[in-house]
């Protein structure tokens, strides 16, 4: 009856979102969203705070603002990105976005055309994926490996794909497999991007996230041309609902996705702007990360501990560094998807891991789990439903 645009037909709901759904189940367990721990959100600050800006600049917060995003809160993000990842922004620009998903989706709307290439991690983040499939792209995916992407298969990729607009990567606690990239990959991705004349989207939502071994250098760090988009967002360091990001990046690019975030949604929530910048003005962000990351290691170490109690004969498992996530793979082949049938019969809900593949009829025997969002008792109980998923059929 509805003939929809070539750029949606075969788009299919996130598999994540979907499994939502089931969550209103009371029983159901999940191990499968992405969402930041409750733990994590500074209630009373933000309550403070939202009080002294109704009281003090209710107009200001209220009224439609100016799409680049508050000035206060660029040059909050722009001083962080100095000092905390040594990115120099004297050649680029900054945009205020409505999370870093948007940050994604125009930067691929300003340099994707139809048939247009983007190479991405395989496995990688579905929010993406679905992105660069609605620009009626060709994805294709490079396998990564313990330390990140394969550089081979990348070059190979760069050598003999047509039309290679794009790489897309998230180099630190990748999503959703955990790993980080090495510094010596980031350097030789990015030497790549230069040679074959192709852009690098740099999506970093997990940087601020490690909680054990040492911080690596961004991709952006390193550059000098103007071939890095770097993509981050204020989701998982103060609060995933208000939908704060941004991008940074070479000047004629991010004036371009201002044009096209006009017609999008005309700007980023400015009440949640102001409350971002407020927070960095009047409290101690690091200490507050701090304290995430302290959650953050004690729940990835409570889940790795029962995996290795109840499953390492079955599973191999990436083990993070820091990030929201880790990437499980069935000893003896058995599909993701039905993995994640079977555990949600028992009452756990994990994501299959051939929803981030670029490819999603390709086979895959692994499936994603999520640590930060499930209770100590709930880590401990699915991990549990888990095994018994996988040891009974």
């Amino acid at each position: 009856m509805y003939i929809f645009s070539d750029k949606v037909k075969d788009m299919k709901p996130s598999a994540i979102r979907e499994i939502f759904k089931s969550m209103n189940d009371p029983d159901m367990i999940s191990l499968a969203a992405g969402n930041p721990s409750a733990e994590s959100f500074p209630y009373d600050k933000m309550a403070s705070i939202s009080q002294e800006i109704f009281e003090q600049t209710p107009v200001l917060a209220l009224q439609y603002s100016i799409t680049e995003g508050y000035p206060k809160l660029i040059s909050h993000v722009t001083n962080r990105l100095k000092n905390k990842f040594n990115i120099d922004t004297e050649n680029d620009e900054i945009i205020i976005t409505s999370g870093g998903q948007q940050g994604i989706d125009l930067s691929a709307k300003v340099l994707c055309n139809e048939g247009d290439t983007v190479i991405c991690e395989k496995p990688s983040f579905i929010g993406a994926l679905n992105a660069f499939r609605s620009y009626n792209t060709k994805l294709v995916g490079i396998n990564i490996d313990s330390d990140g992407i394969n550089i081979e298969e990348l070059e190979d990729a760069l050598k003999t794909t047509p039309n290679v607009k794009l790489i897309y990567v998230i180099p630190t606690f990748q999503n959703p497999t955990g790993i980080c990239m090495s510094l010596d990959k980031r350097k030789k991705v990015l030497e790549l991007a230069e040679k074959y004349n192709v852009m690098i989207l740099e999506d970093n939502p997990y940087g601020e996230l490690r909680f054990d071994g040492e911080d690596i250098s961004t991709i952006k760090s390193f550059d000098k041309s103007g071939r890095v988009i770097y993509c981050s967002t204020f989701s998982k360091i103060l609060s995933a609902g208000m939908r704060v990001g941004y991008v940074c990046g070479p000047k004629e690019i991010i004036q371009k996705i201002v044009v096209v975030k006009q017609v999008n949604d005309v700007h980023t929530n400015i009440f949640f702007q102001i409350l971002c910048s407020r927070f960095m003005n009047e409290y101690d962000i690091d200490q507050h990360i701090i304290g995430i990351k302290q959650i953050y290691r004690r729940k990835c170490g409570l889940m790795l501990s029962e995996l290795d109690k109840h499953l390492s004969d079955m599973l191999d498992y990436t083990r993070p560094q820091g990030g929201l996530f880790l990437w499980a793979t069935a000893k003896n082949g058995e599909s993701g998807i039905e993995i994640a049938k079977r555990a949600a019969e028992n009452k756990v809900a994990v994501v299959p891991g051939n929803t981030f593949l670029t490819n999603v009829n390709e086979f895959c025997p692994s499936f994603r789990l999520n640590y930060s969002t499930p209770s100590d008792e709930q880590i401990i109980r699915g991990i549990e439903r888990l095994e018994k998923t996988l040891r009974t059929k």
